[in-house]
């Protein structure tokens, strides 16, 4: 077989290294599988790290703090495991996403809903929603004036004795960066 190189070829090949590279360039950071409790994994990015006392202070401040939670280098970008107060020992999903709902609603000033529902994750079944917040700022103050504009993707796992809760935020700006990787993560969630 003897190739040609004509205008035809080249502009093939060029098309199609073009499309290569772009498509290598859009798959996001490598995630590692990441043991979060017994029995509980999750695939995070590499660059996440678990999140200190100050953090923790800061992002979570309740006497309820996460299980565990993970941010990255510039800790703009943050993922999380929580327990919720809310059990729900029937495991009726319906009527617990209704109320899931609800409460988002009831935490920001406005939402834009992306995406809701329920979905199984390795088997288990999910309640999910994916949105963009926003939360007004406090005209008295000139350093936070500014509302602040969130992505969020949030799975519920009831299960009988608890309800866990996956969160992951991150600013409304870096939500096309992100949001391929939130899916994956959210994906990865594998409990024993």
């Amino acid at each position: 077989m003897r190739l040609t190189f004509n205008r035809v070829n080249i502009m093939k090949c060029l098309t199609g290294m073009t499309i290569f590279l772009a498509l290598m360039a859009f798959t996001g950071p490598r995630l590692v599988k990441t043991k979060i409790a017994e029995g509980l994994t999750v695939s995070l990015p590499r660059s996440f790290r678990p999140m200190d006392e100050l953090d923790l202070t800061q992002r979570y401040p309740s006497v309820r703090q996460p299980i565990a939670a993970f941010t990255n280098e510039e800790r703009e970008v943050d993922f999380s495991v929580n327990l919720s107060a809310t059990q729900w020992p029937d495991r009726n999903v319906e009527l617990a996403s209704k109320f899931f709902r609800a409460g988002i609603y009831n935490l920001f000033d406005g939402v834009e809903m992306i995406d809701e529902g329920i979905h199984q994750v390795n088997g288990r079944s999910f309640i999910y929603f994916e949105f963009e917040s926003r939360v007004k700022g406090d005209m008295r103050d000139l350093s936070l004036r500014e509302p602040v504009l969130k992505y969020t993707y949030i799975q519920y796992l009831i299960e009988p004795s608890r309800t866990l809760v996956f969160s992951f935020h991150c600013p409304r700006r870096l939500r096309e960066d992100w949001q391929p990787v939130a899916h994956a993560i959210m994906k990865s969630i594998k409990l024993k």
